[in-house]
C-alpha cells in the first residue's frame, strides 16, 4: 500500500431521500377481464424460422420476445435444445411441471417395491468404509470465454469448447486430501447445476465428461468405491436435468404427459432434442466417459421408441467389455444395473448378461496386471477383493430381486464352479434372499471351507452366513449340524474378529440359553490371552447388542453363567459405561441422560411460557426467580427464563409507553439484574454472547444506560474465549461463521449506544477492535478482514449528522456530539487503522495459492468504499481503482459480477449528488479472461 494514510472520507447520507429513490415504483394495475381462477390462454405472438445448415426449415411459435439458445445463445435462431422455451407460457409451464415432476418422482420410486433396498441406503456406508489417507489428484477444466461477435466465430468457438477437455486444456490439482477431493467433487456438482440453470449446456456437458474420466483413474485404489459414489451422484443429477428438460417440451398448456406415455405422445421438438443429446454423447472420444454419460440419460430413450431402452442396454453392456481394468469394469456394470433397475426393472436379461460377463473376466483379478498394480500401491489381495463387494453385491441384488429360484440356483452353481470364489460367495450371501441361503446352509458351509485362506477373509464369510440365519431359520434337523460344522472351521481362525463372526453365526443358527453360554465361553477363551479383547471392543460390543436383542428377560440374561465374565472383558472405563448403558436402555426403555434432560427442559419451557399473572409483573418476576433456583441444572430452561424476563421488561415499557415511573424504572432494572447474573451460569459461549447482546438491547430500550454498557462490556470481554470449534447438534463445527454473524449484529447495536461520559470517545468500539486484533484467527481465514470491513460500515454511519435509526428516548452520539470535529477526527483515526489492517492482509494474499481469496476480498472492500466512501476525495478514488484492478488482476473475478457492478456505478452516476461516479466508471476497465 502507499506510504500516506488512507481515511474513509465517508460521504454524507440522506437516508430518507435514498429510501425514496430505492423504493419500488408503484403502478396502477388494470385487471380488466383477469380473474385468478380463469384459465391462462397462450397466444402466438411471434414466428421464427429455423434455417440452419444440415436441417430442414421449420417454424415455432412463442409468447416471449426472445428465445434462449442452450449453448450460450450464440446462434441466430432457435435450437432444439431450447425450443421448449417458446412452447408455452413460462408461468404455466413451471407450475405444471412442478406438480408433474413431484407425481412422476413418486411413480419412479415405486417402479420397484419397498422390499428392494435402494442405492441411497448403501451410499453412506460405502463413503464411510472406503477411505484413504493418501493424496489424491483431480483434473480441473479451464474456463473458456468467447470474445468474438460474429456468428461464425462463435460457432467455431463453441465447437472448440466441446473438444476442450480432450485437447489438453486441463489443469491437474495434486496432493489433495480426501476431504479436499470430496469438496472439489461437490463444487463440480454445484457448477453443473449452476451451468444448467444459466443455460450453459456445453459447460454442463463438459463438467460431466470431466467427472466421468475420473472413474478410469485407480491410482489410489482403496478409495475407488467412494469415488464411484461421488461421481455417479453428478451423473444422476445430469441425467435428471436432461430428462426433465425434454419432458418439459411435451407440456402443452396445462396438459402433461401421462405416467406411462408412449413415444408417439412426445412432440418432434422433444425427439429432436433427445437425439441431439445422444449424438453429442456419441462424439465423446474416450470409452469410459461416453459409456457413463449415455447411461446417465438412458431414460431419455422413452421419448424415441418403445424399444429404445431394451435396445440400448445390451449395447452398453457390450461397451463395458472394452474396459481393461476389472475393478473399473465391475463398477461400470454396477452403474448400468442401477440405471436399468430405475428405468426398466422388468428387463432382467441385461442384468444377467452383466453378471455372466463379470464371471468370464473374473480370472483377471488374479492376473499379472492387477497383481503388479497392487504391488506398486502396497495393497494386499484380501483388501483389494473387498473393493469389489459393493459393486458385485449390487449387481446380485438386482438379479435376485423377484427372481425365480431356478435362476438363483444357476447363479450359485456358476460361482461354485469358479476357483477361489470367496468374493463371489460373500456377495451371493449378501444379495440373495435369506430364505434361499438358510435352506442351503450346509452347501454354503462346504464352499466356505474350500475357500483359500489367503484370499477373502473367512470370518467375513461366516458373518454373512450368520446374518442370513438371523432373518430366516435353517431346516430344523440341520441346525445342530450347521453349528458343529461351522464351529470346526471358525475356532481355527486366528483373526481377533473370530469372536464376532463366531457369535454372529451361533446366535443366529441355534439360539437358546445353553448355546449362548457356550459361545460366550469360547469367545472369552479366544480373547483373553495377551489381552486380545482390548483390540476388539467394537466387536465385543456388537455381541452384547445381539444378546440383549434376543433375550428379553432380564433375569434370564444374568442367569447365563458366562455373561458376567464376558462383561469383565470391558476394562476400558468409557467402553464399560457405554455397554452398561446399552443394557439398561434395553430393559428399562430409558432415555440417555442428555435425551432425558432435553425432553424435560422442553416440557418445563412449555409450562413456563403458559404461566401468566396478567398485569402483576412483580409476581411474574418472582415466579421466574423461583423457577431459576429450581431448574439451575437445565441450561435450556435458564435460556428460556432470560428471554422471558427480557420480554417482561419490554412489556413493562409498552404499558408505560416508554415513560417509566420511579417504580417501573426500578422494576426493569431488577429484570436487567436477573439476566446479568444468570447469563454467566450458561456453558454455551454463543448462548452467552447472544444473550448479553439481547439483554443489553433491552436495557438500552428501557433507558438503563449503565446496565446496557455492562452487558456490552461483558460481551466484548467474552469474545477472546470463543473456541475454534464448537458443538452444533452433536457435531464439531468451526466457530468463525458464528462469530462473524454475532459481531455484525453487535456493530449494528453499537451505532445507537451513546458514549459513557467517563470512558472516552467510542470506548466500546475501541475495546471490541482490540479484542478482534488480538483474537487468534485461522491462517486460511479472511473473517478478520470481513469484520474490519463491517467496522468501516459502522464508522461511516457514525459520521452522519443524523443516524439511520435510534432508540426511543435515548440520545445517540449524533445528538451528543452534534457533528463535532474532534469526534469526527477520532473516527477518521480508527478508519485509518482499520484500512491499514485490511490493505496489509490483502498484501499477504499475493501468493499463488491465495490469489482467489485476494480477488474476492479486494472486490468486497471496493464495494464498501463505493457504498460508504466519498469518492470525490482523490486518494480514496485512486484506492478504489487499485482495488478494482487487483480484483481482476489474476483472472479470479467473476465477470458477470464485475459487469453488474460497473453498470450499477454508471446508473448511480445519473443522480446529481453522485455525478462524479461517471468519471470513476471511465477509470474502471473490464479485463477479458482467456
Amino acid at each position: 500500500r502507499d506510504s500516506f494514510p488512507f481515511y474513509l472520507h465517508a460521504r454524507s447520507r440522506n437516508y430518507v431521500s435514498e429510501s425514496e429513490v430505492c423504493k419500488l415504483e408503484s403502478l396502477p394495475l388494470d385487471f380488466g377481464d383477469y380473474h385468478p381462477l380463469k384459465p391462462i390462454t397462450v397466444t402466438e405472438s411471434k414466428t421464427k424460422k429455423m434455417n440452419r445448415k444440415g436441417s430442414t426449415s421449420s417454424t415455432s411459435s412463442s409468447s416471449s420476445s426472445s428465445v434462449l439458445d442452450p449453448l450460450s445463445s450464440v446462434l441466430d435462431g432457435t435450437d432444439p435444445l431450447s425450443l421448449f422455451a417458446a412452447a408455452a407460457d413460462p408461468v404455466t409451464t413451471t407450475a405444471t411441471m412442478d406438480s408433474t415432476r413431484k407425481k412422476r418422482d413418486k411413480d419412479d420410486s415405486s417402479a420397484v417395491g419397498s422390499d428392494f433396498e435402494p442405492w441411497s441406503s448403501k451410499r453412506g456406508e460405502i463413503l464411510a468404509r472406503y477411505t484413504t489417507t493418501e493424496k489424491l489428484s483431480i483434473v480441473s477444466g479451464r474456463k473458456a470465454t468467447t470474445t468474438g461477435s460474429a456468428v461464425s466465430e462463435k460457432v467455431r468457438t463453441r465447437l472448440e469448447e466441446l473438444d476442450d477437455l480432450e485437447e489438453g486444456s486441463q489443469k491437474e490439482l495434486l496432493n489433495l486430501t480426501q476431504q479436499d477431493y470430496m469438496n472439489r467433487i461437490e463444487e463440480l456438482n454445484q457448477s453443473l447445476k449452476d451451468a444448467w440453470s444459466s443455460d450453459q449446456k456445453v459447460k454442463a456437458l463438459k463438467i460431466v465428461i470431466q467427472c466421468s474420466k475420473l472413474l478410469s483413474d485407480t491410482t489410489v485404489i482403496q478409495f475407488y468405491p467412494s469415488k464411484f459414489v461421488l461421481i455417479t451422484d453428478i451423473l444422476d443429477t445430469f441425467g435428471k436435468l436432461v430428462y426433465e428438460r425434454i419432458l418439459s417440451m411435451c407440456v402443452d398448456s396445462r396438459v402433461s404427459l401421462p405416467d406411462n406415455f408412449s413415444p408417439e405422445s412426445a412432440n418432434d421438438t422433444a425427439k429432436e432434442t433427445c437425439l441431439n443429446w445422444f449424438f453429442k454423447i456419441a462424439s465423446i472420444r474416450e470409452l469410459i466417459p461416453r459409456f457413463y454419460v449415455e447411461a446417465a440419460i438412458l431414460k431419455c430413450n422413452k421419448f424415441l421408441s418403445k424399444m429404445g431402452i431394451s435396445e440400448c442396454l445390451p449395447r452398453l453392456t457390450s461397451m463395458i467389455r472394452g474396459i481393461g481394468d476389472p475393478l473399473v469394469a465391475v463398477y461400470a456394470r454396477a452403474y448400468l444395473c442401477r440405471v436399468g433397475m430405475e428405468v426398466a426393472p422388468q428387463l432382467k436379461e441385461s442384468l444377467n448378461e452383466n453378471f455372466f460377463d463379470f464371471l468370464l473376466t473374473f480370472k483377471q483379478i488374479h492376473g499379472d496386471t492387477v497383481q503388479n498394480q497392487l504391488v506398486v500401491q502396497c495393497v494386499e489381495i484380501p483388501l483389494y477383493l473387498t473393493l469389489y463387494s459393493p459393486a458385485i453385491d449390487w449387481i446380485l441384488q438386482c438379479i435376485a430381486y423377484h427372481a425365480p429360484e431356478v435362476l438363483l440356483t444357476e447363479m450359485m452353481e456358476r460361482c461354485k464352479n469358479l476357483g477361489n470364489n470367496a468374493l463371489l460367495l460373500n456377495s451371493v450371501m449378501s444379495a440373495f434372499k435369506a430364505e434361499f441361503i438358510a435352506a442351503r446352509s450346509m452347501d454354503f458351509i462346504g464352499m466356505i471351507k474350500e475357500c483359500d485362506e489367503s484370499g477373502f477373509p473367512k470370518h467375513l464369510l461366516f458373518r454373512s452366513l450368520g446374518l442370513n440365519l438371523a432373518l430366516a431359520d435353517p431346516p430344523e434337523n440341520d441346525r445342530l449340524q450347521i453349528l458343529n460344522e461351522a464351529w470346526k472351521v471358525i475356532t481355527k481362525l486366528k483373526n481377533p474378529q473370530v469372536s464376532y463372526c463366531l457369535f454372529c453365526f451361533a446366535i443366529h443358527s441355534v439360539f437358546n440359553k445353553r448355546e449362548v453360554n457356550t459361545v460366550l465361553a469360547d469367545v472369552i477363551k479366544h480373547m483373553t490371552p495377551d489381552r486380545a479383547f482390548e483390540d476388539a471392543y467394537p466387536q465385543l460390543q456388537s455381541i452384547i447388542q445381539k444378546v440383549i436383542t434376543y433375550i428379553y428377560d432380564f433375569s434370564l440374561l444374568f442367569s447365563v453363567e458366562k455373561f458376567l465374565p464376558f462383561l469383565d472383558m470391558f476394562q476400558k472405563e468409557s467402553v464399560r459405561v457405554e455397554v452398561c448403558k446399552c443394557i439398561m436402555e434395553s430393559f428399562i426403555n430409558a432415555l440417555t441422560l442428555e435425551d432425558e434432560k432435553r425432553m424435560l427442559a422442553a416440557l418445563i419451557n412449555g409450562f413456563i411460557k403458559m404461566v401468566s399473572f396478567g398485569r402483576d409483573f412483580e409476581q411474574q418476576l418472582s415466579f421466574y426467580v423461583e423457577a431459576r433456583s429450581m431448574f439451575c441444572n437445565l441450561e435450556p430452561v435458564l435460556v428460556q427464563l432470560i428471554h422471558s424476563v427480557n420480554q417482561l421488561a419490554m412489556e413493562t415499557r409498552k404499558v408505560m409507553k416508554g415513560n417509566h415511573s420511579r417504580k417501573t424504572a426500578a422494576f426493569v432494572r431488577a429484570c436487567v439484574a436477573f439476566c446479568f447474573i444468570t447469563i454467566p451460569s450458561l456453558s454455551g459461549i454463543f448462548a452467552r454472547l447472544n444473550l448479553y447482546l439481547h439483554s443489553g438491547q433491552v436495557a438500552l430500550a428501557n433507558q438503563c444506560l449503565s446496565q446496557a454498557d455492562a452487558f456490552f462490556k461483558a460481551a466484548v470481554s467474552l469474545v477472546p474465549e470463543v473456541p475454534k470449534m464448537i458443538n452444533v447438534d452433536g457435531k464439531m463445527r468451526p466457530s468463525d461463521a458464528f462469530l462473524l454473524e454475532f459481531l455484525c449484529n453487535f456493530f449494528s447495536t453499537l451505532l445507537v449506544v451513546p458514549d459513557h461520559p467517563e470512558q472516552g470517545v467510542l470506548f466500546l468500539v475501541r475495546g471490541l477492535l482490540n479484542v478482534i486484533q488480538d483474537y487468534t484467527w485461522e491462517d486460511n481465514s479472511d473473517d478478520k478482514v470481513r469484520i474490519y470491513t463491517n467496522v468501516l460500515h459502522l464508522l461511516s454511519a457514525m459520521t452522519q449528522e443524523v443516524y439511520i435509526y435510534h432508540v426511543d428516548k435515548v440520545d445517540s452520539n449524533d445528538t451528543l456530539y452534534g457533528g463535532d470535529s474532534k469526534f469526527l477526527a477520532e473516527i477518521n483515526k480508527l478508519c485509518e487503522t482499520v484500512i491499514a489492517q485490511i490493505l496489509d492482509h490483502l498484501k499477504t494474499l499475493g501468493k499463488e495459492e491465495t490469489l482467489k481469496r485476494q480477488s474476492q476480498l479486494a472486490l468486497y472492500f471496493f464495494n464498501t468504499i463505493l457504498a460508504h466512501g466519498d469518492l470525490r476525495n482523490n486518494k480514496l478514488n485512486q484506492l478504489s481503482v487499485n482495488l478494482w484492478n487487483l480484483a481482476q488482476k489474476h483472472g479470479f473475478a467473476d465477470t458477470s459480477t464485475m459487469v453488474t457492478t460497473l453498470e450499477y456505478i454508471k446508473k448511480r452516476s445519473k443522480q446529481p449528488e453522485l455525478s462524479h461516479f461517471a468519471d470513476l466508471a471511465l477509470r474502471l476497465p473490464l479485463q477479458s479472461r482467456t
